[in-house]
């Protein structure tokens, strides 16, 4: 696909690398923040990997697997919302999660 999308998810995780960093790093945050962490990484290498997939079929696999800790991502910054943890960023970065969610979607239905 484009490097315009592999440039944004990079930025995204970039965004959400340096949100942690402002987290109250309390009992409760250090879950939190480990998962979102794990999941947003794994988009972006993810992403990286289906562009020098092997196959179709292989382009798929790692574009679903983004997909789906892309969903993970915008679950764990959906409980820091509830929570009210730092929300002047976090409005903005939600907004970002739920574009690339779409994009991803789009581009793995559209691949089959």
């Amino acid at each position: 696909m484009d490097s315009g999308l592999g440039n944004r998810i990079f930025d995204f995780v970039i965004k959400i690398l340096r949100f942690t960093r402002e987290l109250n790093y309390s009992i409760e945050n250090k879950i939190i923040i480990n998962q979102l962490l794990r999941a947003t990484t794994s988009i972006g290498a993810n992403y990286e990997e289906s562009q020098g997939a092997a196959s179709k079929a292989d382009f798929r696999n790692k574009i679903k697997i983004a997909l789906k800790e892309a969903r993970e991502t915008n679950y764990w910054l959906r409980i820091l919302k509830e929570l009210k943890v730092n929300e002047v960023h976090l409005d903005e970065i939600l907004d970002e999660s739920m574009q690339l969610m779409k994009i991803l979607g789009k581009i793995s239905s559209s691949s089959r």
